[in-house]
């Protein structure tokens, strides 16, 4: 064997015992597995708080993540109609995705409430009801109007499209949702 050969063939050696570890590996999974996978724990509670343009995901009572959100175009103030641009207070589900949204991802959240029909009923309007956490629209994802922090949706609650993975993978059907004032 040439010694260019050698010197090759134990370069290589010495990278690939670099790239070791100095300890066995542990035979289980270590005990928070979002260190693992990259991905955020489940979320028992999102909690929304309007006047502060944040959305924050909650684990036993303790937050996980909080995004800054865009809201309605028209944020103060309970939503009572379709197209009033508010985004709905109370307390709600999500409770179906939808993966194929004309926004990147989107998660139903279960407005209207019979109260909220009701509200709206005395009022002789519609409720609406196609009430979302979304990412971006997939026509025009970088536009600058959608920036966090500036309201522009009809309602939803609008995050940027790699925190909508986020939340995706965090969020189960069934999670409760708190929209706050």
């Amino acid at each position: 064997m040439s010694i260019a050969r050698l010197l090759s063939a134990a370069a290589l050696a010495a990278l690939l015992s670099a790239c070791m570890p100095l300890s066995p590996l542990p035979a289980e999974a270590p005990a928070d597995a979002t260190a693992v996978s990259g991905r955020l724990p489940k979320a028992d509670l999102i909690l929304v708080k309007k006047s502060d343009r944040r959305l924050t995901l909650l684990r036993n009572g303790r937050e996980i993540k909080s995004y800054k959100v865009s809201l309605g175009r028209n944020p103060v103030g309970q939503k009572v109609a379709a197209g009033d641009g508010r985004t709905p207070e109370g307390d709600y589900l999500i409770d179906w995705r939808k993966p194929d949204s004309k926004f990147y991802k989107a998660l139903h959240i279960s407005y209207p409430r019979v109260s909220d029909r009701r509200t709206a009923e005395e009022a002789g309007r519609n409720p609406g009801g196609a009430i979302m956490i979304h990412g971006l629209p997939n026509d025009r994802p970088r536009a600058h109007h959608y920036l966090p922090g500036i309201d522009w949706t009809e309602g939803c609650i609008a995050v940027t499209n790699r925190e909508m993975d986020e939340i995706w993978h965090s969020v189960r059907d069934g999670t409760p949702i708190r929209i706050l004032p």
